[in-house]
């Protein structure tokens, strides 16, 4: 039986929908497909990167990839992690469910780096609660 197949979305897939995406393969990639984009390509953030590490998911091989490539897929779920890319995602085809879980961008923050480490680190905590609820009874969409 295929594994059911997850795309998480953000605006430049840099660093939310990175992190929802080591997650997911971290608790439950056997159950699922995993894949993440963005409405823009620009690179994986280190310091998503390191936040990932600190909790032993080393996303250091992902590549910031567009929409585009993934819009020919069939998807069962696409998860947008942020408000831009909510109202930019197109029309999946076939029977994809469309959830929507908002996430603040961690890439804005300003100041030293450890300030903005910790920003990474509370969006990314946020992630995986979110994803750990979500995996109890992936049919509902309420967050």
């Amino acid at each position: 039986m295929a594994r059911p197949r997850v795309l998480f979305l953000c605006t430049h897939n840099s660093a939310r929908s990175q992190m929802a995406e080591g997650f997911l393969r971290a608790i439950a990639g056997d159950r699922f497909e995993v894949a993440s984009a963005g409405t823009e390509a620009t690179r994986v953030h280190p310091l998503a990167i390191r936040a990932m590490g600190e909790v032993g998911i080393d996303v250091s091989g992902h590549t910031s990839k567009t929409l585009e490539a993934f819009l020919d897929e069939s998807w069962d779920y696409v998860i947008t992690v942020c408000d831009s890319a909510n109202q930019r995602c197109p029309v999946f085809p076939g029977r994809t469910r469309r959830l929507h879980w908002r996430f603040d961008d961690p890439s804005l923050a300003t100041g030293m780096e450890q300030y903005r480490l910790e920003t990474f680190r509370k969006i990314r905590d946020e992630i995986s609660a979110r994803i750990r609820k979500w995996l109890v009874d992936p049919e509902r969409s309420a967050p």
